[in-house]
Formats: C-alpha cells, sequence, structure tokens
C-alpha cells in the first residue's frame, strides 16, 4: 500500500520532461529517468535540433493523433483525416505511422506491399495520391505478419530517423498517427517535433468509462509535455440501424461519455462519430470511406470535425506569426 502510495504521488507531481524543475523536484526522486531530464537529455542535443529543424522547415502545420486505450479507432481516424485534408488538391498532406509495433496505416491506405525508396535527399513516402505521402515501419517488414520485438532505444532511434530522414517536401500539414499510452513513443515525437513546432494533439476515445478513463490520463500527459490539446473525439457515438432506423448504444456513455468529460476537463469536444460498418469494410479493403459513403452520418461528422481542426491550424498559424 506504501509503494503504490508513493508510486501515485509521484505520477500526480511529475513536473514534466519540459519543466525546468524536470529530475529535480521531490517527486523525481527514485525515477528511473532521473538522470536524464535532469541533465536536459530528454530531448534532442543542439545539433540534432539543427538536423530536424532543416528538415521540418517546410511543415506547415502538425497535428498528433492519440489515445489513451487501443481499439478506439485511432488509426482509421488519422488515414481519414489525411484524406480529408488531401480532397483539397492545393494541400500537400504527410501521414506518419509511428505505431512501431502495431503499423496498421499500411493496410487502410491500401498500400500493402509498398516499399520505401531512398534518394539522395533520404528516403521517399509512398503516396497514396499525388499530395498524400504516407510514411510506416510497415513498409520495411519483409511481410505484414511479422512482429516487431524493440526495445525503446530503437522505437525512438527509428522516430527519429522518421523526421530527420525522410524528404516529406513542402509539406501543409504532417499527421502523425501514435500508438496508445505515454510512453517511450509519445515522449520522443513531442521532444523532437519541439525542434520545430506541433500545432497540438486529437485525443479519440469511444463513449464508456474504461476507455474515457484512459483519455484523462492522455490529457493530463499532454498538460505535463506543454502539448496543446486541439480537441477531443468521440468514436463509435451509437449506432442507427439502417433498417429500423433505431439507434443503439453499443458502447453506453455510462458516466455522460466525451461531452461531460470535455466539460469537466475543460477540453473542446470536436464531434461525435456514429458506428458504421462501411467504415471498417473501407479500411479493410483500403479505400477512404469519405469517398466510397459520402452521405453517411459518420462522413457529415468526419468533415465538420476536419473542418474545426483546419480552423484552429490556421489561428495557431496566425498567432504564432503575430508572436514572431
Amino acid at each position: 500500500v506504501a509503494l503504490a502510495a508513493q508510486l501515485s504521488l509521484s505520477l500526480a507531481e511529475c513536473p514534466g520532461t519540459g519543466s525546468a524543475q524536470a529530475g529535480r523536484a521531490a517527486a523525481c526522486q527514485g525515477c528511473p529517468n532521473q538522470g536524464l531530464c535532469a541533465a536536459g537529455a530528454a530531448g534532442p542535443d543542439p545539433a540534432e535540433a539543427a538536423e530536424l529543424r532543416a528538415r521540418l522547415r517546410a511543415v506547415r502545420h502538425t497535428v498528433l493523433v492519440l489515445s489513451g486505450k487501443g481499439g478506439v479507432g485511432k488509426s482509421t481516424f488519422s488515414a481519414l483525416l489525411a484524406h480529408g485534408l488531401a480532397a483539397d488538391e492545393t494541400k500537400q498532406v504527410a501521414l506518419l505511422d509511428i505505431d512501431i509495433c502495431g503499423p496498421s496505416i499500411p493496410k487502410i491506405m491500401g498500400l500493402e506491399g509498398e516499399q520505401v525508396h531512398q534518394s539522395g535527399s533520404g528516403w521517399s513516402p509512398v503516396y497514396v495520391e499525388e499530395n498524400l505521402g504516407v510514411m510506416s515501419v510497415g513498409f520495411l517488414l519483409s511481410s505484414p505478419d511479422d512482429a516487431v520485438i524493440w526495445r525503446g532505444p530503437k522505437k525512438n532511434g527509428l522516430i527519429k530517423q522518421f523526421l530527420r530522414d525522410v524528404d516529406w517536401g513542402e509539406v501543409d500539414y504532417l499527421i502523425v498517427d501514435t500508438p496508445p499510452g505515454t510512453s517511450d513513443e509519445h515522449l520522443s515525437i513531442v521532444q523532437y517535433l519541439s525542434a520545430s513546432h506541433i500545432d497540438g494533439a486529437v485525443i479519440v476515445t469511444t463513449p464508456q468509462e474504461v476507455s474515457l478513463q484512459d483519455v484523462r490520463k492522455e490529457i493530463n500527459f499532454c498538460r505535463k509535455v506543454k502539448l496543446p490539446i486541439i480537441g477531443v473525439v468521440e468514436n463509435m457515438s451509437g449506432f442507427v440501424c439502417p433498417k429500423c432506423k433505431n439507434e443503439s448504444q453499443i458502447f453506453p456513455p455510462t458516466t455522460g461519455g466525451a461531452e461531460k468529460m470535455c466539460q469537466n476537463l475543460n477540453v473542446s469536444l470536436l464531434g461525435k462519430v456514429p458506428l458504421d460498418p462501411q467504415i471498417g469494410r473501407s479500411c479493410d479493403r483500403g479505400q477512404s470511406f469519405l469517398a466510397e459513403a459520402p452521405e453517411s452520418p459518420a462522413t457529415l461528422s468526419y468533415r465538420n470535425i476536419i473542418q474545426r481542426i483546419q480552423e484552429y491550424c490556421e489561428q495557431h498559424h496566425f498567432q504564432e506569426e503575430k508572436i514572431m
């Protein structure tokens, strides 16, 4: 009991890796990363930061897609966000999959079996459309069934390589699909991208409390690492039977769902996406659900959410320019 209480206190009082008190606060005592944080080694060194800045200078907006729990539709949302933004042919969109152990983006984007090519300017993304490029560890595996059995440092090294060595070119939106949780990959991507900029994070959840419980941790993570939260998306929010038109709550919002949670935590609710079996079928075929079912209530919800994210990014960019 004493150990659990001590751990709970340490987690609650962690100053965050970006804080001046990182590694020096009382709550840091006994943390295995105390030395790294105190030495300022939690982020990229100056030379590394300069490299990342140079590579990402032409990226206008960066959006991270997070989820506390697996299986809430985060990768599906990332893919459809990329498709939705790329529907504007004047915009260049990039989708980076850093779910190292569960890379589903190649399948969802219809790119299974594709390989990464290298040129003098770095790795080339795999393109779905002329204005939509994708990078994932899935392109580096000999088979989609291969397991990636790596410890944290190797995962972090690949994430850094994706940011530093991929020839992203001029990009209006870089969408980063992350694994569930608040661990190595999340710390790495936030710290590496801090060398350039991040517009913010979109957090995906489902309505039931078991998912919201983990999303609260994700919101706490964002605040600790000073990552702006664009808002929360409630996925799988009700199901309307196509025959009888009755609505069922497949995942009942027993504690008020994402809407209540967002009110309590002062976070924006970007929208609710209803369940639609066609979404799963489109993902399995590697097709865009937005194009295949343009009149679906889920598509309309996605489009509203994407518009809100665009508006946030433009406003964020405008505020940054004013500060500069």
